[in-house]
């Protein structure tokens, strides 16, 4: 509740600017010690379509004071900002403290908020992670977070994780002045399609470990493969999977309202695209559920299999215990210290013993394997 007090505090008018710029020109928190670092990636005023150039850097209060002026609108990339770092950017642009608060501390579920004349959306960013073999400890997908603030004249992105860098995005934009002149709503489709244009890469290649460990498990022969070694397997991937899952199902929601509902900060034109990303992150959506119903059969016809190769193996052990017993009990017969034993006394009783013996026990083994217990 502190920090929420103070973010109040911050977004007050009367409050003077936090923001200064260092010596080669960039921004950083007047508050902060000389020797710190900031967390802006990148500060830039387009107008028309075009990034606007200066003689310098200029700092976030600096570039939405040329807007303000001269119209267009600012759009500031930041990295992982401290609380301190973004209560400067917080207090020139007005941002609510509840979203500020969310955007500097992170693992926050996706989302779309309006606070006042701002929206604030939340996208999960995921990557997969390239692995030579599936193992029950390998890591499948990484996830980070891009946070959105998307007012009238200014476009302020907070990026965590060390995935989902937004510089070649930003170039990609920077080479379509048509779109970019639609204003921060035209940033926000594009960060939108581009995270989701990223689920669909991660699902194409999740979709490939799968059919791997399905191939392995219904795989008939698998010689000298432990059995219940894929359960490890399976299990981490389910995990890796529920995490892409809780990045794509609550995204659908604020992609539908994006695309179905009218918003004052959204221009029309740019609504129909986002009706696109809606069908795309639908698409995930739907193989993502499949994967985990997938995953779930394939654990439990791995865990059926193991269960049926047990018994297998305890019907042999059974099968060779019936066999063995035979010349134990006849051995146990002829042990017993009595002078009146069967055939002691005949030349022939000894081998003819053995042979009853060896005849019981082939007959025996022929039986229980035409039973298929051998």
């Amino acid at each position: 509740m502190s920090m929420i007090n103070n973010l109040r505090a911050a977004v007050r008018p009367s409050r003077p600017s936090r923001l200064s710029l260092r010596k080669d020109g960039a921004a950083y928190d007047a508050t902060r010690p000389a020797e710190a670092t900031t967390a802006v990636v990148d500060c830039a005023v387009y107008r028309d379509g075009a990034r606007v150039t200066f003689e310098r850097t200029l700092a976030p209060h600096e570039a939405i004071r040329q807007v303000r002026r001269d119209g267009g609108f600012v759009w500031i990339g930041l990295h992982e900002p401290s609380e301190a770092e973004f209560a400067g950017i917080a207090a020139e642009f007005g941002l609510h403290p509840l979203a500020v608060e969310d955007a500097v501390h992170a693992h926050q579920r996706p989302k779309l908020e309006r606070y006042d004349d701002t929206l604030f959306t939340v996208f999960k960013t995921i990557h997969y992670v390239e692995h030579d073999e599936l193992t029950a400890t390998s890591e499948v997908v990484e996830s980070g977070e891009v946070m959105c603030f998307t007012g009238r004249d200014f476009f302020i992105t907070v990026r965590h994780g060390g995935q989902g860098s937004l510089r070649a995005l930003r170039h990609r934009l920077q080479d379509e002045p048509e779109l970019l002149a639609k204003g921060p709503s035209a940033v926000l489709h594009a960060i939108a399609d581009h995270v989701v244009d990223g689920y669909v890469a991660v699902a194409d290649a999740v979709q490939d470990d799968i059919d791997e460990v399905e191939t392995e498990v219904f795989s008939p022969g698998r010689k000298g493969t432990p059995r219940g070694t894929d359960a490890g397997r399976i299990y981490q991937l389910k995990r890796e999977v529920m995490e892409f899952k809780r990045a794509v199902l609550p995204l659908v929601r604020p992609m539908q309202l994006l695309s179905e509902r009218p918003m004052r900060l959204v221009d029309p034109d740019i609504q129909k695209y986002f009706r696109d990303v809606a069908d795309h992150l639908a698409r995930v959506q739907e193989q993502v559920v499949g994967f985990d119903e997938l995953l779930n059969s394939i654990l439990q016809a791995n865990l059926a299999q193991a269960s049926v190769a047990q018994n297998e193996d305890m019907r042999k052990i059974t099968s060779w215990a019936a066999i063995i017993a035979v010349p134990t009990m006849v051995c146990g017969v002829y042990g017993m210290n009595f002078d009146y034993m069967p055939e002691t006394h005949w030349k022939f009783g000894y081998p003819v013993v053995l042979g009853v013996t060896v005849a019981l026990c082939l007959g025996i083994h022929r039986t229980l394997k035409r039973n298929g217990w051998l």
